[in-house]
């Protein structure tokens, strides 16, 4: 079994289901298992996020999705090289990855005939079955199961504790900075989840770009940053963009010293088994007084503490 991960997340599920031997390309993103980085790149980008701020990054994405050029292109020598039986590839967000009928123009350029997995999840319950697509594609079924009945004892053990709260905070995740959006998709549900209310991002529905009037307006007891893309030293770096915006001071969450940076890039942006160490996460931020403050070393940074 030859596998060909066009996609982080999928990567990521890949390696989780004990394919990493049957891993035979990846993409320049796939950094996770750190296995992953020694793996033939198949995928590339047309744009260095690690050379441009937030607002270049957007207006150069913009002007290539004017022009009718593609943000991704396929080594179409490794890819062949690869030979692929199986492509684990995306139809969700053509900004993320690249699009599907791309993967299967380059696809029919193999000599063979490898089957194309698209993953289009938009919440919780679709990585999950997700997982068991994957698993049912490279004959892992068992071990994709019993990673599905993990991750739901999980965030089911979230979900019970967050039950009954004291409280159920406003909380904004903000996923890009310049200009700014809201984060949807699962992100949404894992708050709710975490027991708390996010007012802003649309669950199951993609990220939006909001106004920063909005965000006043919700009043925020708890702000997460989440740029995609980024870990936390890069979404602090970032932040500083929301420092400058019109009262940003007055902002509760801000006034009160509940703004967090976290790795959006690990647990929050890629849809697999890590979002549910992102829940976890969440769970952390928003009620510190039901689940005890323990989260991975690079996950989150509270950047404005109460009286600093």
């Amino acid at each position: 079994m030859r596998v060909c991960s066009l996609l982080p997340s999928a990567t990521e599920i890949a390696f989780a289901l004990g394919l990493g031997d049957e891993v035979v390309g990846v993409t320049h993103e796939c950094d996770y298992p750190p296995q992953a980085k020694g793996k033939p790149v198949i995928v590339h980008s047309a744009v260095d996020s690690s050379r441009l701020s937030s607002s270049e990054i957007d207006h150069q994405v913009a002007e290539l999705l004017r022009a009718g050029k593609n943000l991704y292109t396929i080594d179409d020598e490794a890819f062949t090289a690869a030979a692929p039986d199986v492509i684990l590839t995306q139809g969700l967000c053509e900004v993320c990855a690249l699009d599907y009928n791309d993967v299967v123009k380059a696809s029919r350029r193999l000599p063979g005939k490898p089957t194309i997995v698209s993953l289009i999840p938009h919440c919780l319950a679709d990585v999950l079955d997700d997982i068991v697509r994957v698993g049912a594609a490279t004959q892992r079924h068992r071990e994709a199961e019993t990673l599905v009945l993990k991750l739901k004892r999980r965030i089911e053990e979230v979900r019970d504790c967050a039950k009954h709260p004291s409280s159920f905070p406003r909380v904004a995740c903000i996923e890009w900075f310049d200009p700014i959006y809201a984060a949807g998709h699962w992100v949404p549900e894992m708050v709710n989840l975490a027991g708390g209310n996010d007012g802003l991002g649309l669950k199951n529905e993609p990220s939006a770009k909001i106004l920063w009037a909005e965000v006043r307006e919700f009043q925020p007891e708890i702000l997460v940053l989440m740029p995609c893309g980024f870990d936390v030293q890069r979404a602090t770096q970032e932040s500083k963009l929301l420092e400058k915006l019109e009262g940003w001071n007055e902002i509760p969450a801000v006034k009160a010293g509940n703004v967090f940076a976290v790795n959006g890039h690990a647990y929050f942006s890629r849809p697999g088994p890590r979002l549910v160490d992102g829940l976890e996460i969440l769970a952390q931020i928003v009620h510190p007084e039901i689940f005890p403050w323990n989260p991975p070393p690079d996950a989150v940074h509270r950047m404005f503490r109460r009286g600093l």
